[in-house]
């Protein structure tokens, strides 16, 4: 069954219960309201004709305008009929409600009920007792036809609310349809298709707007998905062409390439793509918000101190400063802060000139702040914060050979295959910090790493 047919049998029972409670609520109250009309009037005759007995005057006259309708008796102290109505003359008390009460009963005169009100009265003739009865036919019919009206007018106004209700839904269900058709015609192909918008502002306008927000997100992370395999594989074909050509040489020219320096490149190229595959891989698993650091104490300035030392020994035309590096100790994963600064290292000397400085402190409020600093062409600032996108080079004509001269290679990756300060970024973001670059004292970028006080990873 479908919302269209539940929410119309919703509404009809709600209705139904609703009207049927009204209408035995109304019924009620107008057979009570017409009752008490009814015994006000008898009370009223009953009353009247006391007075007059209580006034020494006698029984008054007792004829009744309408015979079929009231009857007057009036009963002395052992209840016996001392005076009537015309229509009653001759016959014994309808009721022994001496003291004064009300019943509703069957009398000799119809064989319909009436309303029977007993007033006492104390004349000189001794203790009397006035009852006066007024038929209740009226409230009957009154009640009987309404009742009729209500079997007859309910089913009708739940056939309306029925039909009101089916349109209803099913105008605001229209651009439902028209959204599910949409989304049924889009595939992996079309994501650039979006959902009709519905005009106004309810919730389906507002599922509408979910839906083109969700194509959105769907249509970019697919492109950027093409991209970063587009990437991957333009990345992977450099090494595999130069294994390729390598042992072509080696083939065709056995005495040109020595088989010691074709088994260095194949080793070389081998490595590049190792690391390459790495990097993919710990790519892949951010994605996934699968990176989980364990976490231990970790000196950091022991981590950038190593970094400083390893620099020096592989780029020794460079000048690398530590000279504002403080001791600072955190709760992090050493291997992956270790690659944090092993990469920004690595991206500032690439882009250096002479000189590559690394400062590390810790902040009054807890936080601690890593910078390295060069002297280089730095980053412009509509593109620091694109430097931590995958496989983004910012300057495109540093080529592969210009990295190895420098004795350093592009973040992470010695190849430049421009994925080191995305890891730097998923990384750091792991621990709950934040990488971020501006201008360096040394004239180039400066890349700053902030981590909490009290780092703590991130969990799915």
């Amino acid at each position: 069954m479908g919302v269209r047919f539940r929410s119309t049998v919703a509404a009809v029972l709600v209705v139904a219960v609703g009207v049927a409670a009204g209408a035995v609520a109304l019924v009620a109250l107008m057979r009570a309201e017409l009752t008490d009309d009814v015994r006000q009037a008898a009370r009223a005759r009953a009353e009247q004709v006391a007075a007059v007995i209580e006034s020494g005057r006698g029984v008054p006259s007792l004829a009744v305008s309408e015979p079929d309708e009231e009857f007057v008796q009036v009963l002395d102290a052992r209840g016996d009929v001392v005076a009537g109505s015309p229509n009653v003359k001759n016959l014994p008390a309808v009721a022994d409600l001496r003291g004064g009460s009300e019943a509703t009963l069957t009398t000799p005169l119809d064989e319909d009920r009436f309303l029977v009100v007993a007033v006492a009265a104390e004349g000189p003739g001794g203790q009397r007792t006035v009852l006066v009865g007024r038929t209740v036919i009226a409230v009957v019919e009154s009640t009987r036809i309404v009742t009729r009206l209500l079997f007859v007018g309910l089913p009708l106004l739940m056939l309306v609310v029925a039909g009101a209700t089916w349109m209803a839904v099913g105008r605001a269900l229209a651009p439902v349809s028209a959204i599910r058709s949409e989304v049924e015609a889009i595939s992996a192909a079309e994501l650039h298709r979006r959902v009709p918008l519905p005009p106004g502002r309810d919730e389906i306008a507002r599922l509408a707007a979910t839906m083109n927000r969700m194509l959105d997100r769907l249509e970019r992370a697919q492109s950027a998905q093409r991209r970063f395999i587009s990437d991957a594989s333009h990345e992977l074909r450099s090494p595999v062409a130069s294994i390729r050509q390598h042992a072509e040489v080696a083939l065709a020219h056995p005495d040109r390439l020595p088989g010691e320096r074709l088994a260095r490149t194949v080793l070389a190229e081998d490595l590049r793509m190792q690391r390459l595959v790495d990097d993919l891989l710990l790519l892949a698993r951010a994605d996934e918000d699968a990176l989980r650091p364990r976490l231990r104490p970790v000196d950091l300035d022991d981590l950038v101190l190593d970094e400083a030392r390893r620099l020096r020994g592989a780029a020794p035309g460079l000048r690398i400063g530590t000279a504002g590096v403080s001791a600072a100790r955190r709760n992090a994963d050493p291997r992956d802060l270790g690659r944090v600064v092993r990469n920004l290292g690595e991206n500032a000397a690439r882009y250096a000139r002479s000189e590559v400085a690394f400062d590390l402190t810790e902040q009054p409020d807890g936080r601690v702040v890593l910078g390295v600093e060069d002297d280089g062409p730095g980053v412009p600032p509509a593109d620091r914060e694109r430097v931590f996108e995958r496989f983004v080079r910012l300057d495109e004509a540093r080529s592969r050979s210009a990295a190895d001269r420098s004795g350093a290679g592009d973040a992470g990756d010695a190849a430049g295959s421009g994925l080191g300060l995305a890891i730097v970024a998923e990384l750091v973001a792991a621990h709950g910090g934040t990488a971020t670059v501006t201008d360096g004292r040394l004239g180039g970028a400066r890349f700053e790493v902030v981590l909490p006080a009290d780092p703590v990873a991130r969990r799915s």
